[in-house]
């Protein structure tokens, strides 16, 4: 008789096992649900990771001067890193750039924010910008880029009151582990040599708009 009562208990306890376990595996479930949405970036989104700019925002020193204007002035394209100018912008690469091939395009007047330039420096910067994207695209060959400008120092400006604008190629798979666990961006190329290339890819790139402008007719080409 006892071994036929403790059978009727593990019949009867059974449906009850069942339920908890299919208990435990709908909150189980419900978890790793709400975890995936909480990790997952919104829609559409993509995020370019760079943690060590907080650092450097924190701790960045405060200039003395403006490197646009000193640049704009001195005429040392070489030293400066300078590719490219025109009357009121000039084309050049970061010294410290996120990616081989960072660019940036600066006005040449020392003005702060897009709704500051006349039409002539608008339209320069746009053309130092546009020259920079076809650069990099016919020297490098990215998969995409980032452009973007940082008015202000609260935003992120490395020489706020002198608006300049990013141009950073990108490539697919071309973040690792370096710059997040090491603070540390692998750069295949000397700066010097990056602006050897592109200053002769520019060169190439300008030799029909010249020929077009000989004479002195039309727009000045970027020197």
């Amino acid at each position: 008789m006892s071994a036929r009562r403790a059978a009727d208990r593990e019949r009867r306890a059974a449906p009850r096992s069942r339920r908890t376990a299919s208990r435990v595996r709908r909150a189980v479930a419900r978890v790793r649900r709400a975890n995936r949405r909480e990790a997952a970036p919104e829609a559409g989104a993509a995020r370019l990771w760079a943690p060590w700019r907080m650092a450097w925002l924190e701790n960045a020193p405060r200039s003395s001067g403006c490197l646009f204007c000193r640049v704009a002035a001195a005429g040392a394209d070489r030293r400066d890193l300078v590719l490219a100018r025109l009357p009121h912008a000039l084309l050049m690469l970061n010294r410290y750039p996120y990616a081989s091939g960072h660019l940036m395009a600066a006005v040449t007047r020392h003005a702060g924010a897009f709704g500051a330039l006349t039409p002539a420096e608008r339209e320069d910067l746009l053309e130092m910008i546009a020259l920079g994207e076809r650069a990099l695209g016919a020297a490098v060959r990215p998969h995409g880029l980032n452009l973007g400008a940082n008015l202000g120092r609260v935003a992120g400006a490395g020489f706020p009151g002198h608006l300049h604008v990013h141009l950073v190629p990108r490539w697919e798979g071309d973040t690792n582990f370096m710059p997040v666990t090491a603070g540390t961006r692998v750069l295949p190329e000397t700066l010097a040599d990056t602006w050897t290339r592109l200053r002769r890819t520019i060169a190439a790139l300008e030799r029909p708009a010249r020929r077009e402008r000989a004479g002195g007719k039309g727009r000045r080409a970027p020197a």
